[in-house]
């Protein structure tokens, strides 16, 4: 059996990686840019709003335009847009411009996740699944890895606008190969019978030849669709919190400054990058142990979700490395969460609706991602008045372990083993003739 999926895997995971490289450069550069520019803390607040709400609103265009035009040409256009958004930057002259160029990236940026999970339904197995969606969204973590040094290196030696025009040009490099090798398994001339085969094992048959495709606001109708809602909504606020503010909680807790913080920072997500991959690894492990696909999926969850549940005690740690290794965990655990429940999105829907699902359910997380930080700004704007700012992030903390045995207590209700793809599918209104 041939072994060209993983090539597609690697496709998605470099993919993923420039994705979130691109979108990090400006906070890394925020300091020296705000002080060429005299932004204020609200300025750049507006800066990053523009990213996010495009990124949102933009995850629902994108995942129905690539239902509509395929994965190949999908990606393709995606990756165009933000990498020209990504240099885009370097032309920027003041705090609209870089808003422009921000809010182009969001559009673009969208529609990486909805490609990628259809890739992988294109081409792995149920039981694969998991562990292919691990790998690729491991990415995510690699680039907050080597994205600081990298940064700093382009910077220090040729200054800020080359920093967006060198990391913005990945992009293209990868769209190359992106055209050369991506292919639906059906196309491709690469794969073998057998792994042909093997992709297709544990296939859906009787939704194969279905000529018409449901309505997109149909979705929204069908309790399958808000078990993704309501996963992604109340679990993603959790990962930006520790993108945003976890380097912050380390300096203002243990009084260190952003050198000092660096390797505490680097091992959280150097933990979270084995979570993603690991964490999609053991559904597919339960399923080949005889566990049915709904359980599988079902019990893995509920373990990621209570290995969260121990950052509520990193207010009784007494150094930093416990807190480390707490945090480091609960990300870990976030990692492996987000892997299967896109997965369990493309064990409940067919795959020509896929990347509408994942759209939806991403502008739900994007969404909380934006209200979930005006929550913590309260509280840590009051409780730092009160000059006890440590409760302030306890509270918060508290928050983010429960977050995901709430999210998972919910999906259970409405995600159905009973409830199968052909089934969502004829729940579906089609469209007229």
């Amino acid at each position: 059996m041939g072994r060209y999926r993983w090539v597609v895997v690697s496709l998605l995971f470099f993919a993923t990686t420039i994705n979130y490289l691109d979108r990090q450069v400006i906070g890394l550069l925020k300091d020296n840019l705000a002080k060429d520019f005299s932004w204020s803390e609200k300025d750049y607040s507006r800066i990053v709003m523009a990213f996010s709400t495009a990124y949102a609103i933009a995850l629902m265009l994108f995942g129905r335009l690539i239902d509509k035009i395929g994965t190949r040409l999908g990606y393709a256009i995606s990756i165009i847009i933000w990498s020209v958004a990504a240099m885009f930057h370097a032309l920027a002259t003041g705090t609209i411009g870089f808003g422009i160029a921000r809010t182009a990236l969001g559009l673009g940026e969208a529609g990486n996740f909805p490609a990628a999970i259809k890739a992988v339904a294109e081409w792995f197995p149920k039981k694969d699944r998991a562990l292919a969606t691990g790998i690729f969204n491991s990415g995510t973590n690699v680039a907050a890895i080597i994205g600081p040094p990298l940064i700093a290196l382009i910077f220090s030696n040729y200054g800020w606008q080359e920093a967006f025009v060198w990391t913005g040009s990945l992009g293209f490099i990868w769209l190359i190969f992106w055209w050369w090798l991506y292919e639906v398994p059906s196309r491709q001339k690469k794969i073998t019978k057998e792994e042909f085969e093997y992709i297709h094992s544990d296939q859906d048959e009787d939704i194969k030849d279905r000529s018409q495709k449901p309505g997109w606001s149909g979705l929204f109708r069908l309790r399958q669709t808000w078990a993704i809602i309501f996963g992604k909504f109340l679990t993603d606020p959790v990962w930006w919190f520790y993108l945003f503010w976890i380097p912050s909680y380390f300096n203002s807790t243990y009084h260190l400054n952003l050198t000092s913080s660096a390797i505490h920072v680097s091992t959280v997500y150097i933990v979270a990058s084995f979570g993603s991959i690991l964490g999609g690894y053991l559904s597919g492990w339960l399923i080949r142990r005889g566990i049915p696909i709904y359980k599988a999926r079902k019990y893995s969850m509920f373990i990621f979700a209570c290995c969260v549940v121990p950052i509520f005690f990193v207010r009784y740690t007494n150094g930093i490395w416990p807190a480390v290794w707490l945090i480091s965990m609960a990300a870990a655990a976030h990692q492996a969460w987000s892997a299967t429940i896109y997965t369990v999105a493309g064990d409940m829907f067919p795959k020509k609706i896929l990347s509408s699902v994942i759209g939806i359910g991403g502008m739900a997380g994007s969404a909380g991602g934006i209200l979930f930080p005006f929550l913590i700004g309260i509280i840590l704007d009051h409780f730092k008045l009160l000059g006890a700012l440590g409760t302030g992030y306890n509270i918060i903390f508290g928050i983010c372990a429960g977050a995901y045995l709430l999210a998972w207590g919910i999906m259970q209700l409405l995600y159905k083993p009973e409830i199968s793809v052909v089934n969502v599918e004829a729940t579906l209104p089609h469209p007229p003739h």
